[in-house]
């Protein structure tokens, strides 16, 4: 008898499901829309922020490209009002990220 066995006679109309196989698979897909995200460049308070916005997806999987996008550079940021905001000029890096999950992406301003 192993440890699951032991408790589900304990907590008979408690239902036990393993969590982890659901999450790994929601954590690499993303919805792709047809329109593209917009990549912006904007200082703010005198320092350089690069401005993701345009997702029409859900909110749960902005913030979840937020944090990888934070993860992979190694840099600081935010999801404020459904924009992503990364802290310095990370365009390039940013969208050539974002065209390998299959996103479309527009670059706007200088």
């Amino acid at each position: 008898m192993d440890l699951s066995d032991q408790l589900k006679n304990l907590f008979p109309d408690h239902d036990f499901k393993e969590e982890n196989e659901p999450q790994e698979e929601s954590q690499d897909q993303l919805w792709l829309q047809d329109d593209p995200l917009l990549c912006k460049f904007e200082k703010r308070k005198g320092k350089v922020n690069t401005i993701i916005d345009g997702y029409t997806g859900a909110t749960e999987d902005f913030k979840q490209l937020a944090k990888e996008l934070k993860t992979t550079l190694g840099v600081g940021g935010s999801f404020k009002n459904d924009t992503i905001i990364i802290q310095g000029d990370y365009r390039d890096r940013i969208m050539e990220i974002l065209k390998d999950k299959g996103f479309k992406v527009k670059r706007v301003g200088g």
